[in-house]
């Protein structure tokens, strides 16, 4: 993993609301358990803004949306519920977190409805594609034919394959480029992009890596792991990002 810059951070940074993964007891713990990797927080930090932890309390979320200036939607070990976007059948593969969606789902639709910055990252784009109305593949390798290896076996701060970015999309505008490496950890993907946003993205199998909403001041899921900063166009994604906190 690349070593991040350290810096004293301004309390008027903006504060960056940073969902957290949860797990049955075992393992860590004999007690149920939230779970983060370090370098979510890590990026924030070296992007300028301060990590602020969210544990799933629906009841606290009317208080961290007057607390919040931005919302980064974590991936983590669970999908979302088939159910939640019409789907009458759930793949043998899909593992659902029901606090976890309900959460997420709560403090997301009520950031976009404030018009403050959300980033998806991994399931959390596939959250975000869901909550504005889209629909997801449960499960690439049956639904994709001659599909990449998107459960990449290399270390996940290595490239495992690029991304064609859209030109004129504000992802293009942000990292300045069409092709991007990136890394790939999920066997879901986008499949109907939601009303109103738009395909940025696109894995050379056809998958979509990326989404964005124009509606919004600053609304991003992004497939890959941006937080690991593997390109400097994952670092010029947070930069963008915690900028639009700012405003």
């Amino acid at each position: 993993m690349k070593a991040y810059k350290t810096a004293m951070i301004p309390s008027s940074s903006p504060l960056i609301g940073i969902t957290l993964d949860s797990e049955d007891p075992g393992g860590y713990s004999k007690f149920p358990w939230y779970a983060l990797r370090q370098n979510y927080c890590s990026a924030v930090t070296a992007s300028g803004g301060i990590p602020v932890v969210l544990p799933h309390e629906p009841s606290a979320v009317p208080a961290y949306l007057d607390l919040l200036d931005g919302l980064v939607v974590t991936g983590g070990n669970f999908d979302v519920d088939p159910a939640l976007f019409g789907a009458n059948e759930k793949h043998d593969t899909v593992k659902v977190k029901a606090a976890r969606t309900e959460f997420e789902w709560a403090i997301t639709r009520g950031m976009l409805e404030r018009n403050k910055p959300v980033l998806g990252i991994c399931g959390g784009q596939q959250l975000l594609n869901v909550v504005l109305g889209g629909t997801l593949i449960q499960h690439i390798p049956d639904a994709v034919q001659d599909a990449l290896a998107h459960e990449q076996p290399n270390p996940r701060n290595e490239p495992g394959h690029p991304v064609q970015i859209t030109g004129g999309s504000l992802l293009h505008r942000i990292v300045g480029t069409t092709e991007l490496p990136v890394n790939s950890a999920h066997h879901q993907a986008v499949d109907t992009v939601a009303p109103g946003a738009v395909c940025d993205a696109v894995a050379p199998d056809g998958v979509i890596e990326g989404i964005e909403h124009p509606g919004y001041r600053f609304c991003i899921g992004v497939q890959w792991h941006p937080e690991f900063f593997i390109s400097e166009g994952d670092r010029k994604l947070f930069s963008a990002f915690i900028a639009a906190c700012k405003k």
